[in-house]
């Protein structure tokens, strides 16, 4: 069966732990996790996850089942086929010489990024967007010396209504 790149969103209980057990779940089924993104949400005492996964549509199934069982979860929805607005914030540290800034600043303002800091020897650009654009601004910046990298991971929330079919909340 082929593998898929899959997002799930959930909402849990904002508690010590509840980041540990969800990824031990993910790991004692040998899966890797690609992307987690976890933070506050609209309703005090949760937080959202989201979670990007490789994995077959049964793999998927049988983990969102195991997950909605977990004590502190609230819901779990797997997002990947759903009308979605996902975006990721990328710090990069680009080796940057005078002769060289100049064209540097024009590649980061043609993605519509920003140069958050400047040193003698590099600059460090900020640049939120989709995979796609993260990854093109990435690969035009390498021939320039990529020094560091550091991405946040997908967050995601879907189009329209809060509420979906595959969406499940326990109690509800």
């Amino acid at each position: 069966m082929e593998t898929t790149k899959y997002t799930m969103s959930l909402l849990v209980e904002d508690k010590s732990g509840v980041l540990n057990r969800v990824a031990s779940l993910f790991r004692r089924r040998g899966f890797n996790i690609q992307s987690l993104a976890v933070g506050s949400s609209e309703q005090p005492g949760l937080s959202r996850m989201t979670i990007v996964v490789a994995a077959d549509p049964a793999q998927v199934e049988q983990v969102r089942k195991q997950l909605e069982k977990l004590i502190n979860v609230v819901r779990v929805t797997d997002i990947t086929n759903e009308e979605i607005v996902a975006r990721e914030l990328v710090l990069v540290k680009v080796a940057a010489t005078p002769e060289t800034r100049s064209e540097i600043i024009q590649v980061v303002d043609i993605f519509r990024a920003n140069i958050v800091d400047v040193a003698a020897d590099s600059v460090m650009v900020e640049v939120t967007g989709d995979e796609k654009k993260v990854d093109s601004l990435l690969e035009l910046l390498r021939p320039f010396g990529v020094k560091e990298v550091v991405r946040t991971g997908r967050v995601a929330l879907t189009r329209g209504n809060l509420l979906r079919a595959n969406s499940r909340r326990k109690g509800g």
